[in-house]
């Protein structure tokens, strides 16, 4: 069955090589002109009956769509009879006949149909059909790499990796980062790596929006005044979720502030303290505090969140203006009901020329508490977007996509489970690369570490990339989150994983090493010094890293990605930027040095477009395990992805009977929120 958009009628030719007669279906070939948004019907491609003995190739042209007069966008499948015997089945070639515009074809598969009982072959293909080449098509059994030079599929994956590694290389976008797709700009990327056409006019559609919406609330709040909170809510309307008007009205509660630690936007900082952080000076008369932290932490329900990493960074000037940056160290308890409590916060550490800087407690000034967890939230907008979202999620993701594409030929069983989860991650972080945090992208022009600063932290992040920090049983036990009844986020990233492991079989794969060494000391720059492994042993340690692979580029980025739209729509709650420096004492804290402090309206408005485009539902969005393409045959394949489905279901109705129990249902790690790869 071959399924086809095109914006002109060309017809196509597909080539059964050593293969078997009976009826060919060229399944899907949706085809489009790169820059036209123009589609065409399916194609069916010829279903060929096979004979007992191999072959000559045997040409068939599906003119079809010719003499149909289709016009795009349509989608079509087409269908032909070979009367000839032609053999097993190895391989279909396909190609498309090349007419004045040199639009391109998208093709799905192509299936064969053998007379009587014969089984049906697949032929799978998912890419564009262009130019004047022609594409070989395996038969969908994955095979793993064998000796024989002679044998016709190590020939043709040989070949196949050799054309990969000249369409997908590496590139250095700052040093010291993980390497990405060598492409400038969107349009150098591989064409079977660029969204299509529904996802890019709606991604360029919801841009153009936000920025509508922006100039709206400018011009509605042109002559109002900026100096309470209240203020906030003149621009607070538009695109919002239930929960972000929950925060709008309960942001300034501290049940509110530690629940975030655990299942907000960013659950990654938290762990428990076995020991008083040695930066936490107490000054004299605290002493009653620090038993109290001592007795916590002997009951193991102390805990703290420290942005250190934050401490040195250089902080954006934005329109002329200076921002600021601090590096919060927060100290919290977790009362017997599973409330976590915020006890203190320093919000820098001791410098050895500076005095003791102030701890800030609950019962200390209203406004001077709310700034000083307002300093904690703006530091975790940073530490979230830059550290836990866009390098452990979607750089890795990138790095892991590129080096799957140069080194893993379709027919490996890796290559078949990965391919799913790649989908589009290279055009939105390219996309990012060039509009987000671009010179004179969104961070230079919102977000405090813009301007240089968000490169030196992502360097800093990198150092700290461990293997075990993106396998959620190792971190969540490093960070002693383990068995938390409150902590929603650890308890279904723990059973996502369980579900998303899988076996396979390893030993002897020169493609599956090479691929393993290429993501560990090229990609993530010589990780291996950081945990990862630069081989496989063992059947377990490649299920473990992809394992690790799968959960990074679906589960792990859905609850990262998420909460952007819940947690930062209200600005007061997670503030991109801070405009005037961390309060030194409690006394002279008011209003005006809180509304001076957090975002203007520009900046704010800035903020609340950017994550409701992030952080919304995407149209298109594919539920994780729930991909059309079907890269594999047979039926133990397709048995494995049913079982994948099921406990994927069943998962989802755990969590949704555990969230009808809760005042504030986590939703973020429902199988059916979590999209099955890195899109937005």
């Amino acid at each position: 069955m071959l399924r086809g958009r095109q914006p002109q009628s060309p017809a196509a030719t597909g080539t059964p090589a050593q293969g078997s007669a009976g009826r060919t279906s060229a399944d899907c070939l949706r085809g489009q002109a790169h820059g036209a948004s123009a589609k065409s019907p399916p194609l069916r491609a010829p279903t060929l009956r096979p004979p007992p003995q191999p072959a000559k190739e045997q040409p068939l042209t599906l003119a079809a769509a010719k003499s149909r007069g289709l016009r795009p966008p349509q989608e079509e499948e087409f269908e032909s009879d070979v009367p000839q015997d032609l053999g097993p089945l190895l391989f279909v070639k396909l190609r498309k006949h090349h007419w004045l515009v040199d639009d391109a074809w998208f093709c799905d598969r192509v299936t064969v149909q053998g007379p009587g009982t014969c089984a049906e072959a697949a032929f799978p293909c998912y890419r564009w059909v262009q130019g004047l080449g022609m594409l070989s098509l395996p038969e969908g059994t994955a095979r793993l790499a064998g000796h024989n030079p002679l044998d016709m599929f190590q020939k043709h994956r040989e070949k196949e990796l050799k054309g990969r590694r000249q369409i997908y290389r590496w590139a250095t976008w700052k040093e010291g980062l993980p390497l990405t797709i060598a492409a400038g700009c969107k349009d150098e990327l591989p064409p079977n790596m660029r969204f299509h056409e529904d996802k890019r006019l709606d991604f360029e559609w919801t841009l153009k929006a936000g920025a509508l919406e922006m100039v709206l609330k400018r011009a509605y709040t042109l002559l109002s005044p900026w100096d309470r909170l209240e203020d906030f809510d003149q621009i607070f309307w538009g695109q919002k979720s239930t929960l972000a008007e929950k925060v709008h009205q309960c942001w300034q509660d501290d049940e509110l502030f530690g629940y975030q630690f655990l299942n907000g936007a960013n659950p990654m900082l938290l762990r428990r303290s076995t020991s008083l952080p040695s930066r936490l000076v107490l000054p004299a008369g605290m002493e009653a505090l620090g038993a109290q932290m001592e007795k916590e932490i002997r009951n193991g329900s102390l805990f703290e969140a420290d942005f250190i990493l934050l401490d040195g960074i250089p902080a954006n000037i934005i329109r002329g203006e200076q921002q600021y940056l601090a590096a919060p160290l927060v100290m919290l308890k977790m009362e017997p009901s599973g409330k976590l409590l915020p006890m203190v916060i320093q919000i820098q550490p001791p410098k050895p020329s500076s005095p003791t800087p102030p701890l800030f407690l609950p019962s200390d000034p209203p406004f001077a508490w709310l700034l000083a967890k307002s300093w904690v939230r703006n530091s975790d907008f940073q530490l979230h977007q830059l550290q836990y979202h866009l390098l452990n999620t979607h750089l890795v993701a990138e790095v892991i996509a590129v080096a799957t594409m140069r080194c893993l030929p379709e027919l490996h069983p890796v290559f078949k489970l990965l391919i799913p989860h790649i989908r589009y991650t290279m055009e939105i972080n390219t996309r990012a690369r060039t509009q987000l945090i671009s010179d004179g992208g969104i961070f230079d022009k919102a977000v405090s570490t813009g301007g240089g600063g968000h490169i030196q932290l992502l360097r800093r992040a990198l150092a700290q990339l461990t293997y075990r920090s993106l396998c959620p049983p190792d971190h969540l036990a490093d960070r002693g989150l383990l068995g938390i009844p409150t902590a929603l986020y650890a308890q279904d990233a723990l059973r996502l994983w369980e579900v998303t492991a899988r076996d396979e079989v390893v030993r002897g794969d020169p493609e599956l090493q090479a691929w393993c060494q290429e993501i560990t000391e090229l990609g993530l720059c010589q990780a291996q010094l950081r945990g990862f492994p630069v081989s496989f042993q063992s059947q377990n340690q490649l299920c473990h890293f992809l394992t690790m692979c799968i959960f990074t580029c679906t589960a792990q980025h859905g609850a990262i990605n998420q909460g952007q739209l819940d947690w930062y729509a209200w600005v007061p709650n997670a503030p991109c930027t801070m405009r005037m420096p961390p309060p030194t004492t409690k006394e002279d804290v008011t209003i005006a040095t809180v509304m001076g402090s957090l975002p203007d309206i520009r900046q704010a408005c800035l903020q609340m477009t950017i994550t409701w485009h992030l952080g919304r539902r995407q149209p298109d969005m594919v539920p994780l395990g729930h991909h059309k393409e079907k890269y594999f045959s047979g039926p133990k394949a397709k048995a494995v992805l049913s079982q994948f489905q099921t406990d994927l279901e069943n998962l989802e109705r755990e969590i949704t009977a555990r969230n009808e129990q809760l005042d504030l249902p986590y939703e973020y790690l429902k199988p059916s929120h979590i999209e099955n790869s890195v899109t937005i």
